[in-house]
């Protein structure tokens, strides 16, 4: 089953969306997923330093200090449900994510759909659980060699724009699509599913489209 999934790094319910699927996809019998990861930046002019990620979200939703931390516990929550451990307290800035997205379109392009999986897990990681800065080279070229890809090649990618017209674009298609905000997971080229869902509803979603198949 090909699955177009459109995400961002720095989005918990990204990862949250993520896991979830791959769970329910685990509960159908001789169903496998063919995952394509599609770049949605949550960010585009933020500068390479970030911005404290409560400041940010406080300008961006206007959510008072007692709504981010029950948001906070109930992301923790899920995502230890899920086997995916979210470190609230190591993320406290959310930053651009534009060379991460180029990394995941040569991963793919390059090495195929198993590989692009990978790094998009280990930079889901890298910034959830460790708390790193995902628009830093330096702990990009770490987080892409340690996914099994080339250390030279991925020197050189990050120390050049290549791939950057490329993320541009398939974020226009997107766009252009009318999916607006993330995760956004496209089923068979045609059926939209849309937010972290849980673990049943995917679960339910992904058996009616084997049912109409």
């Amino acid at each position: 089953m090909r699955i177009d999934f459109v995400s961002d790094i720095v989005c918990p319910w990204c990862a949250i969306g993520l896991h979830s699927l791959e769970a329910a996809a685990a509960r159908i019998p001789g169903l496998s997923l063919d995952l394509h990861f599609h770049p949605f930046e949550l960010n585009p002019g933020m500068g390479p330093e970030g911005q404290d990620i409560e400041e940010h979200l406080a300008e961006k939703y206007g959510a008072s200090p007692a709504a981010l931390a029950g948001t906070r516990e109930a992301i923790r929550e899920r995502g230890a449900a899920l086997g995916f451990e979210f470190r609230m307290q190591a993320r406290s800035r959310i930053y651009n994510t534009r060379d991460a997205h180029r990394l995941l379109h040569w991963a793919g392009e390059t090495y195929g759909p198993a590989v692009q999986r990978r790094l998009k897990g280990a930079l889901l990681t890298a910034y959830f659980t460790e708390g790193r800065n995902v628009s830093d080279p330096a702990a990009l070229l770490e987080v892409a060699t340690a996914s099994g890809l080339p250390q030279a090649e991925a020197r050189e990618l990050l120390a050049d724009d290549r791939y950057a017209d490329e993320v541009q674009a398939d974020e226009a298609t997107i766009q252009a699509q009318g999916i607006h905000a993330v995760p956004a997971i496209v089923v068979n080229q045609r059926h939209l599913i849309q937010g972290g869902q849980s673990v049943d509803v995917f679960e339910k979603l992904l058996r009616q489209v084997m049912d109409e198949k």
